[in-house]
């Protein structure tokens, strides 16, 4: 079995492609990071091709705003890297091609002349359904969306057509692509995994009386809740608690925080490197995410590694790898008054603290990248075999 591999950028592609090579499936990955990004993943130099222009582009369409204002940027560098990565393909000596949404319409229109299963990776929901939720709260809070432009709307759904089978790692995500017509027999849904060498539990002593700490790790948007997070917790207004936030802001987010002028012990952290992240999260209580859509959000299961409690919202995929009442609580999508009894919850009870933060200790041995891996193998491996009977039994009539 031979895997080749299209992602515009690293997402967990960099995983997949280490427990393929590991296991002797990888035949090539072409991407937009520089080589030397996967030294980490020991994948061998001759089989990563990077189109790095495209990252070098984006950098500079996020320095230069106007670029924005004249283009459809998401887009134009879709294509382009897309358009690239299907001339860069090995189709020829290759079983699986698994390509990222967005990136892979050309490669996958050139697949159909040869024998390669084209798989889709998506790691959110139906991007029709992410534009209708999205869309919906923009309107109600009288801010300029942030939404997938239609030019990668269609992309994407022409992908959707495009695609054997897609992957997502959800049961809500799931929910989504069937509600947009999209046939149960070609989702494959496998939970994503998380690194339990880089992501773990410090048991750094605190000092006495510290304060009760939440803290929110991804982009601080609309789509991330993070705003109705940033409500619960004023209206909370508990003694000696902070709630952190670590990542890059949402532009328009700006204009949310300004009916927050006096808002006291909300701090807002820039995107830190991987490996920073755990000392946050060791620092921390909880970890909250009450986005309003996702697939799933890989954050979760790196805040379980490190010994944190998860309160997330149905729609961040949180119920793949939270046990409800176990190791956190999984609750529904723009229901506050639910967000701030499960946080005071925690904030009144060490001792149900201390129980969900071991229990989320002991979860995450379940949901390693290598565990991920072999889920995804084997499926390789079934869809091949299956695609191998069916040949068998035409050519047998």
């Amino acid at each position: 079995m031979k895997v080749s591999i299209i992602v515009g950028g690293k997402f967990h592609a960099f995983n997949l492609a280490k427990e393929l090579n590991l296991n002797g499936y990888l035949k090539q990955i072409i991407t937009s990071y520089p080589k030397y990004s996967l030294k980490n993943f020991q994948i061998e130099k001759k089989k990563i091709k990077s189109i790095l222009i495209k990252e070098l582009l984006l950098k500079l369409f996020k320095k230069f705003y106007f670029f924005q204002s004249m283009i459809d940027t998401d887009y134009f560098l879709s294509n382009y890297f897309s358009k690239r990565a299907s001339e860069l393909i090995d189709l020829n000596n290759t079983d699986i091609l698994v390509g990222w949404s967005s990136f892979s319409k050309e490669a996958f229109l050139k697949a159909k002349k040869t024998n390669c299963i084209k798989i889709l990776e998506r790691g959110s929901t139906h991007i029709k359904y992410q534009e209708k939720i999205l869309k919906m709260e923009y309107d109600e809070l009288k801010i300029k969306p942030n939404l997938p432009s239609q030019n990668i709307i269609q992309k994407e759904l022409i992908e959707y057509e495009l695609a054997d089978y897609i992957t997502i790692p959800s049961e809500f995500a799931k929910k989504t692509y069937l509600e947009y017509g999209v046939s149960e027999s070609k989702l494959i849904k496998v939970p994503y995994g998380v690194d339990l060498k880089e992501f773990k539990y410090l048991n750094k002593k605190r000092p006495e009386g510290d304060k009760f700490r939440l803290i929110s790790v991804g982009t601080i948007s609309i789509r991330k809740g993070s705003h109705i997070l940033i409500e619960a917790f004023e209206q909370l207004s508990l003694k000696n608690s902070e709630l952190t936030f670590v990542g890059p802001m949402e532009k328009n987010f700006k204009k949310i925080l300004k009916k927050y002028k006096k808002l006291k012990n909300v701090k807002f952290i820039s995107k830190q490197k991987q490996e920073n992240l755990k000392y946050f999260y060791n620092n921390s209580d909880i970890f909250v995410l009450y986005s309003l859509e996702e697939g799933l959000s890989m954050v979760q299961a790196q805040a379980m590694a490190c010994g944190l409690p998860i309160i997330c919202s149905e729609n961040t995929g949180g119920s793949e790898i939270v046990d409800h009442g176990i190791n956190g609580y999984v609750i529904p999508i723009k229901n506050i008054e639910i967000l701030k009894y499960k946080i005071k919850e925690f904030y009144n009870d060490k001792s149900k603290l201390k129980n969900f933060s071991l229990n989320a200790l002991k979860k995450t041995k379940e949901l390693s990248w290598e565990n991920y891996g072999k889920k995804l193998i084997n499926t390789y491996r079934s869809i091949l075999e299956k695609k191998k009977n069916v040949k068998d039994t035409i050519n047998y009539r």
